[in-house]
C-alpha cells in the first residue's frame, strides 16, 4: 500500500470477488479491484470524486460504479457478508475529529460577554422570597 493510496490486498479481494454482480451487459468491467480500492480511498478520506487519483482509473468510472451499484444494493450485500463473517473488527475507534456537535451543544448561551457568577455576594440583597 502506498502511503497516498488505499489498495485493496490480495486476501481482502478473494473475499470481495465472490460477491460482486456477474450480470453485466456490454462492455466488460475494468479492473475491479483498482475500481473498488479507488471507491474505498474516496470514501475513507472524505474526498471528493473528482480530487480521486488517476492510478484509480476514470474518476466518471469510479462514481457510476459506486451510484449504480448501491442502486443494486451490492454496497449493502457486501457489508453484510463481511460483517457476519464474525469476530471482532481489528479498528474500532471513534475520532473525535468526525464528531461534529452544534454550537450550542456546550451548554452556554453564546456571545464572548463576561457574566456574573451565580454565587451570591456577602453584601447583596437575597434574591429569594423565603
Amino acid at each position: 500500500m502506498i502511503r497516498d493510496h488505499f489498495w485493496l490486498s490480495d486476501a481482502q479481494f478473494t473475499r470481495l470477488e465472490p460477491l460482486l454482480p456477474t450480470d453485466t451487459r456490454g462492455k466488460a468491467r475494468v479492473d475491479d479491484r483498482r475500481v473498488i480500492s479507488g471507491i474505498v480511498h474516496v470514501l475513507k478520506f472524505g474526498g471528493r470524486w473528482v480530487d480521486a487519483s488517476q492510478v484509480y482509473g476514470p474518476r466518471k468510472t469510479l462514481y457510476n460504479r459506486f451510484v449504480r451499484w448501491a442502486a443494486k444494493g451490492v454496497w449493502l450485500d457486501i457489508f453484510h457478508a463481511l460483517a457476519s463473517a464474525g469476530g471482532p473488527p481489528a479498528q474500532v475507534l471513534i475520532d473525535s475529529s468526525a464528531v461534529k456537535a452544534h454550537r450550542c451543544a456546550s451548554g452556554g448561551k453564546g456571545g464572548n460577554s463576561a457574566r456574573r457568577s451565580a454565587a451570591r455576594g456577602a453584601d447583596e440583597r437575597r434574591k429569594s422570597t423565603l
